[in-house]
């Protein structure tokens, strides 16, 4: 039975103190329901993760964070409740073992899941109940709390953090969070405590356990970006598997910001790409750098994202 306390909230880094189970809705807008917008088979993932058949995707609606160019800002918004996407424990369940058992896969993401902690923890409980044991990944934009991530040791398999900003203005001018990298770093080291470097592999080719990072190369924000690569370096591991993704594309508020209204260029890509192979992080995978057309997802599909 895990500890976090939606009665006063504190299960991500925001630490509401609102009482969920009323309706109390802090920061992210969110009560003790369960916020999905889509669960679906998602094959855009890196290799290990979605493999042939697809990764089951359960997207969770609102977030604990509100980036200006969050390419999922239809269901990630918390200016409105977006009541249309809450759903029973029990219809959530379902779908995913129709997901799961129609795509013949075994993997289940769980993604942006920092505020809906209890909810994703009893959905693996109910499967665990109803007969399935999937490979948990917790996609995650790395907002969380240290102490969160203790408890769901035992819930999850792969950490998929999207590791953000080095520096604190970025995450406040572009996230509207104050503390963000010094709250993310330490939250990708207690990641790192649990999985350590080593990714483990099935047969078929999926991703058993283990921690991949993430990050978003941003335009006119190379140096951030450099300094996300010598923190995992020099402060993880050299051996970490990185993804770094070139997919960035304005979307939603993103055009206030005119160093953000643009995709990124080829020598900013080259200049990361570059950086990531002095360091000797060679474990991972590179976008193509024309991806950010093939990422931009629509959550008023059924399948949001291009096959």
């Amino acid at each position: 039975m895990i500890k976090m306390n939606i009665g006063k909230c504190d299960i991500c880094p925001r630490n509401c103190k609102i009482n969920r189970l009323v309706s109390d809705k802090g920061y992210c807008r969110a009560d003790a329901g369960y916020y999905i917008s889509s669960i679906f088979a998602h094959k855009g993932e890196e290799p290990i993760i979605s493999g042939k058949n697809g990764i089951c995707n359960v997207f969770f609606a609102h977030c604990n964070l509100q980036c200006v160019y969050c390419q999922n800002y239809q269901i990630s918004r918390n200016k409105t409740d977006l009541q249309q996407f809450k759903i029973t424990k029990n219809e959530a369940v379902k779908n995913i073992i129709e997901c799961l058992t129609k795509n013949k896969t075994n993997i289940v993401g769980f993604v942006s899941p920092s505020h809906f902690v209890p909810q994703m923890v009893e959905i693996i409980e109910e499967l665990h109940s109803a007969g399935f044991f999937p490979t948990i990944v917790y996609n995650t934009n790395a907002y969380d709390n240290i102490e969160t991530l203790r408890e769901i040791e035992k819930y999850v398999d792969v950490y998929l953090p999207d590791l953000k900003y080095a520096f604190a203005n970025l995450g406040l001018n572009y996230s509207k969070v104050k503390d963000y990298p010094t709250v993310a770093f330490e939250a990708v080291k207690e990641m790192f405590r649990q999985k350590g470097d080593f990714v483990s592999i099935n047969p078929k080719g999926y991703i058993e356990s283990g921690l991949i990072i993430r990050h978003l190369i941003l335009p006119n924000n190379v140096e951030n970006s450099l300094a996300i690569l010598r923190f995992i370096a020099e402060e993880l591991s050299p051996y970490i598997h990185i993804s770094l993704m070139s997919q960035y594309y304005p979307t939603a508020d993103a055009f206030k910001y005119p160093e953000l209204s643009r995709t990124i260029t080829k020598e900013e890509y080259s200049e990361v790409v570059k950086m990531a192979q002095r360091l000797n992080l060679s474990n991972g995978w590179i976008q193509e750098l024309t991806s950010n057309e093939y990422y931009l997802p629509d959550f008023d599909n059924t399948f949001p994202f291009k096959e």
